[in-house]
């Protein structure tokens, strides 16, 4: 009798069998849904061409590292131009951001990299690469943060199987970013771009023929700020979208500041002295805003925000670069970043002490990226981190950043994405920097060019 009722109770119960029947069912039923279209979609990856090594190897022939890097990071830059479709059915140049993971062109890519177009001349190439922004402009003044063709997933499976994608499909315009936020910066960035082909190449006619849609930018970005001037953005929303940073940016409202001032320039150039006289005042407005706002003589530089007090090179670089600090802001950001050893071993590091883990995008965390936008190192910030130096006159430090990226751009034979702590380029199993990434290539070749310049002798302003 005992040996009945413990032999019961080790049957399962009806219930538990009609759950298991139930979730078995399901599962199945999934798998029957799903599992041919995976199987299709992984067809489809593995269909497409091996991608291409882009490494440039180590070549005999230079005494020095920095030209050899200079040619590395130019062959890069220009490896991501592309004729590209768009929705509309006409075609134009576009410059990719990198092609292995980001293969189309971003608005804030894009808005730095053309600065090392325009230094080697590729007008034609910048031109085109910023009119593909205008022609999908809303009525708005919004520019999309990106231009796509392929789907997220499907990015990360050609790139983890290493196949290149795919560049037949119409470009169609994204408005908003993968946290589901807008990009007030690349709107910024876009105008800035804009007006330095215009200002370089001479092109005055195309700045006159889209002066309506770049005025319309303008009017969208203030749109976003409040009675103080400043631009007041949402989490996730800048360069550094893997940080919650929210409410006024250093970073957001010094490239806010710089397109009115680009844009106040241009007015007077062609002569239209009401744009001028309302946009000049407006810079004024928001420059002494920023001073107002961000800036502690306590501590030497600019903070990033009202919540986080760290020293962000990102705004305090491009305030320097740009000509918004005094020389006194300028010397003292420099030196405090010199004394954080925010360009060691690799120029150059976002910040100078990380964000809270809280603030921090979970899936960064979940990737073993909590470092992305804190201690691991960007060359085009390295490169804006050159200008600022050259800019104040302490070429020496210059230099030594120079060398310093050149060294790791020739050791690898390509621009990457991101650099970890140690030196090398960051790498995880869940993600791998991109390279060639075009934003440091044309920003490496750019801080070239202007310390060329200034070494020469030549006044042109960075």
């Amino acid at each position: 009798m005992l040996k009945n009722t413990m032999n019961d109770k080790k049957k399962p119960s009806k219930k538990k069998n009609l759950a298991l029947f139930f979730f078995t069912s399901v599962l199945a039923t999934l798998a029957g849904l799903f599992l041919p279209k995976v199987v299709r979609r992984l067809q489809k990856v593995l269909q497409q061409p091996m991608l291409p090594s882009r490494a440039v190897p180590r070549r005999n022939g230079y005494a020095r590292l920095e030209p050899q890097a200079y040619e590395i990071a130019v062959e890069n830059l220009l490896a991501g131009i592309e004729r590209r479709k768009l929705i509309g059915g006409q075609e134009r140049l576009v410059l990719c951001a990198g092609l292995r993971h980001f293969r189309e062109p971003w608005a804030r890519d894009t808005g730095f990299a053309s600065f090392g177009l325009v230094e080697l001349g590729e007008f034609q190439a910048a031109k085109e690469a910023l009119e593909v922004f205008l022609l999908t402009q809303r009525e708005n003044g919004q520019f999309p943060v990106k231009i796509h063709s392929t789907r997220i997933l499907d990015r990360y499976l050609y790139s983890l199987f290493k196949r290149e994608q795919p560049t037949d499909q119409p470009l169609r315009p994204k408005y908003l970013t993968g946290h589901k936020t807008i990009s007030l910066d690349g709107n910024a960035l876009i105008v800035i771009a804009i007006m330095n082909y215009v200002r370089r190449s001479g092109d005055r006619d195309f700045a006159m023929q889209y002066w309506d849609a770049l005025q319309r930018a303008l009017a969208w970005l203030e749109t976003h700020a409040k009675e103080d001037h400043l631009l007041h953005q949402g989490a996730f929303t800048d360069w550094a979208d893997s940080i919650a940073r929210k409410g006024k940016v250093l970073y957001t409202n010094v490239i806010y500041w710089k397109a009115l001032s680009d844009m106040a320039w241009a007015a007077q150039t062609f002569g239209y002295d009401e744009d001028h006289a309302r946009l000049s005042k407006k810079s004024e407005q928001v420059q002494q805003a920023i001073n107002d706002h961000f800036w502690r003589p306590d501590l030497g530089y600019y903070v990033t925000s009202k919540v986080f007090h760290n020293l962000s090179s990102s705004g305090n670089l491009l305030a320097i670069a740009w000509g918004l600090t005094t020389p006194e802001q300028a010397h003292s950001i420099l030196d405090a970043m010199r004394y954080f050893g925010m360009a060691d071993p690799v120029p150059t590091q976002p910040v100078h002490q990380a964000y809270p883990k809280k603030f921090i995008a979970i899936e960064n965390r979940l990737g073993g990226l909590t470092h992305y936008h804190t201690h691991f190192a960007w060359l085009w910030l390295g490169a804006w981190h050159v200008i600022a130096l050259t800019r104040m006159g302490r070429l020496e430090e210059a230099r030594e950043l120079l060398y310093r990226m050149s060294r790791v751009i020739v050791r690898d034979g390509e621009v990457h994405e991101v650099y970890a702590p140690n030196g090398q380029y960051a790498s995880t199993f869940w993600y791998t920097s991109e390279a060639p990434l075009t934003w440091s290539a044309g920003m490496f070749v750019y801080a070239c060019h202007v310390y060329r310049r200034h070494v020469t002798g030549e006044e042109r302003q960075p």
